[in-house]
């Protein structure tokens, strides 16, 4: 077993704590408003101010101020508590991975194969990670592995750790470079054809590099694959349009994208997440299995790896603002990839409650690939592959899927 020693989130930490305080702050200045009605609410929370607006005529102003001022005061110790919690939990301890059987510089190719003999001559899957965080998440622990539940179940996964990355890469490198090299000795090793399966931004690398080895490769997953990034929220699209200069000078002066950085922004899809999550854990007995499980994820989430630069100018850019995979743009060892072009058994694998990559921006790959299968899961982004229904909702309808299309 491996022993995370130290536990460093929630990253960036002082970003979360200004944002509690400033949550509070905000909502005394806001009280005034609120009580005049003159606050432009959102649509769907519309009725349920005007039923709070009534209910304040009533309220005295002074105790409503002060039990406001106790609450945000609640909700941030909550909040710390939460962290020290975290902070103070006993080492994470992770499962050994098994031997790698090729590497390229940081790049390895990991064999699970050798886990469960009823791996051992099962058909090949080549699992394609994003490259911003660690590659073991899907293998957190002993509950929640999704490469050994398809081990043990007659699939040989082959995974691809990044590594720390290479900082001078672009995408085209670690396609047509890292991720071909690696596909042949997946195929090397199985003596046949390798299905792909891509996750997050491991799924936009997988669907690329299906069309452009699809002699290699049997069938193809893509989870949480975002497509058409169009249908990203517009709001959060013109954020990052805004902040891309200065984000363009951070890479120039240390040639990568930081993690906090990055984690920043991901704090910002959804800015009520993280503090809601570690008020949470603060109820928790700190050796139940579920305090457990939430450092090992957190330990995860917080063990992120700087984003080459040049892959993260073609990523913010390319992707985000200019869609250029939904508008057929993006272009890979001078291919344009379109999902048009993909002609094998696919899964593409939606869950519903997904913050960072929306089931809108999902649902194009489904229409456009021609032998695609939508599998809409009910859950979010993380929890689809380690969360408590992970086996029922994505571990065994996968696995059913694989043995039906590749053997």
């Amino acid at each position: 077993m491996i022993n995370q020693t130290s536990h460093p989130g929630p990253r960036p930490l002082p970003l979360h704590m200004a944002v509690q305080t400033l949550m509070a702050m905000s909502s005394l200045a806001a009280l005034p408003s609120l009580k005049s009605g003159s606050i432009n609410w959102k649509p769907r929370l519309k009725k349920q101010a005007e039923s709070l607006q009534k209910d304040l005529r009533n309220a005295d102003p002074e105790l409503f101020r002060a039990a406001l001022e106790e609450q945000s005061r609640r909700q941030l110790a909550a909040f710390a508590d939460g962290v020290r919690g975290y902070r103070a939990m006993p080492p994470t301890s992770r499962p050994e991975p098994p031997p790698a059987i090729w590497q390229s510089g940081t790049t390895r190719l990991l064999d699970y194969g050798v886990v469960n003999e009823k791996a051992a001559n099962g058909p090949p899957l080549l699992v394609i990670p994003s490259l911003i965080n660690r590659a073991y998440i899907v293998d957190l622990h002993s509950q929640r592995s999704l490469m050994r539940y398809l081990a043990a179940r007659g699939v040989r996964p082959l995974l691809i750790d990044w590594g720390d990355g290479e900082p001078d890469f672009n995408l085209d490198d670690y396609i047509c470079g890292r991720l071909s090299q690696a596909l042949t000795a997946a195929q090397d090793l199985a003596g046949q054809p390798v299905t792909l399966l891509g996750y997050c931004m491991g799924g936009l690398l997988a669907l690329a590099l299906a069309q452009l080895r699809p002699e290699q490769i049997k069938a193809l997953v893509l989870l949480a694959t975002p497509w058409d990034f169009s249908a990203m929220d517009e709001g959060k699209t013109r954020l990052l349009r805004a902040i891309l200069p200065q984000l363009e000078k951070t890479i120039d002066l240390g040639g990568t994208l930081p993690v906090d950085v990055m984690q920043a922004l991901f704090a910002g899809l959804a800015p009520n997440l993280t503090p809601t999550k570690f008020r949470a854990f603060a109820e928790l007995d700190p050796k139940s299995d579920r305090a457990r499980q939430f450092t090992a994820l957190e330990d995860w989430v917080n063990d992120g790896v700087p984003l080459a630069g040049p892959v993260a100018r073609q990523c913010l850019n390319g992707w985000y603002i200019e869609n250029t995979p939904g508008r057929g743009q993006w272009r890979v060892g001078g291919h344009k990839i379109r999902p048009q072009n993909i002609d094998m058994p696919t899964l593409v694998v939606a869950p519903k409650r997904d913050h960072i990559v929306p089931p809108a921006t999902v649902l194009p790959l489904g229409d456009k690939i021609k032998h695609a299968e939508m599998l809409h899961i009910e859950s979010g982004h993380i929890g689809m592959v380690v969360g408590s229904g992970a086996p029922k909702k994505l571990y065994r309808p996968l696995q059913k899927w694989l043995i039906s299309n590749t053997t």
